[in-house]
């Protein structure tokens, strides 16, 4: 099947998805962008006013109306790249009506930093064993890159991993610009997981935060976390990579120390004594960090991985151990 040139396609329409949309339109690379949006409402509002009602207010939607749908069968159709950016955990659902012959000869991308939960895989995998999506057609994003600094045009860098370098490249140039520089990469695995971990780890961050520790233990919290995370994605995924690289260590300290980090937020409130499901109910976005704890520590079971702050995390979230005394047993083995 021939591949037409720069039709691109973005399924969701969270905060990152809408910076996506801006990062698009601001590009002055020649190309066609489709975008779905879940609720009927959402795109009568955008339609009307050119804004997202519910993310990023602030942003001017510049694609034609006609460009925005609420069938994601529509938008995969006309897009010759298709750029996932739902959470994880219903990214199955938003796909479920879709087949393999949908995603044949299509580049498909995932903007997505979680695991799927129910398979227990991050998005590059479960895509290629799902629908048959050849390796060296998937392409990952990594960051570190908040939607919100992107939507203020403060300059920011993204990274683009697949096997094929060129089909990357291909990706990379309808994103960069202005505001906006980009890195290639063909570590596909280590920037899926590295973006699942930074999370958990921008978790424990807020937890500590929360109860009160200081930026001095946050410092040695986050450069142990850093050697945990070269740890595990060299055991799951070995490769001569550098951890340094701003799509590990960089997302890693972006997610870990900005105010718009969501896991952040999350594991702040769940130190200061919230619950997971009010500090949930609370948020207006998904923590994937939570969800990927579950995922992570089951993939620690399986390798016999020592991993003692994906555990902690693990501990709080979903064995209701006390926050203090797991950051407590924690402080002993950090060095």
């Amino acid at each position: 099947m021939e591949i037409k040139k720069n039709r691109i396609g973005i399924l969701g329409s969270g905060s990152w998805a809408t910076a996506m949309i801006k990062m698009l339109t601001d590009n002055t690379v020649d190309k066609e962008v489709f975008w779905w949006v879940r609720k009927p409402e959402d795109i009568e509002y955008i339609k009307k006013y050119k804004h997202n009602p519910s993310y990023l207010s602030a942003v001017n939607i510049k694609i034609p109306n006609k460009h925005i749908y609420t069938a994601v069968r529509t938008v995969v159709e006309k897009s010759d790249i298709v750029v996932l950016n739902t959470p994880a955990a219903y990214l199955k659902d938003a796909l479920k009506d879709l087949t393999v012959q949908d995603f044949e000869g299509k580049i498909v991308v995932s903007a997505i930093k979680g695991i799927i939960p129910e398979e227990n895989q991050i998005v590059g995998e479960y895509l290629h064993d799902t629908y048959a999506i050849p390796l060296d057609h998937i392409v990952v994003i990594g960051g570190p890159c908040h939607a919100e600094e992107v939507s203020a045009e403060k300059l920011s860098y993204l990274t683009f991993g697949c096997s094929a370098i060129d089909i990357a490249e291909r990706v990379a140039v309808l994103f960069g610009g202005r505001y906006i520089r980009t890195i290639l990469s063909d570590d596909i695995w280590g920037i899926e997981y590295g973006a699942v971990l930074k999370n958990i780890y921008a978790l424990a961050g807020g937890i500590c935060h929360g109860l009160g520790y200081g930026d001095n233990f946050q410092s040695v919290l986050i450069s142990n976390a850093i050697r945990e995370m070269e740890y595990f994605v060299q055991a799951i995924a070995p490769k001569d990579r550098d951890i340094k690289a701003s799509a590990y260590l960089g997302d890693l300290l972006v997610t870990a120390y900005s105010q718009f980090s969501r896991n952040r937020t999350f594991g702040n409130m769940i130190g200061k004594g919230y619950s997971v499901k009010s500090a949930q109910l609370e948020m207006n976005m998904v923590a994937e960090g939570y969800y990927a704890s579950d995922c992570i520590q089951r993939i620690i079971g399986k390798y016999n991985l020592d991993m003692p702050i994906c555990n902690m995390v693990y501990q709080i979230l979903y064995n209701n151990s006390p926050a203090a005394k797991e950051v407590n047993t924690l402080a002993q083995k950090l060095t």
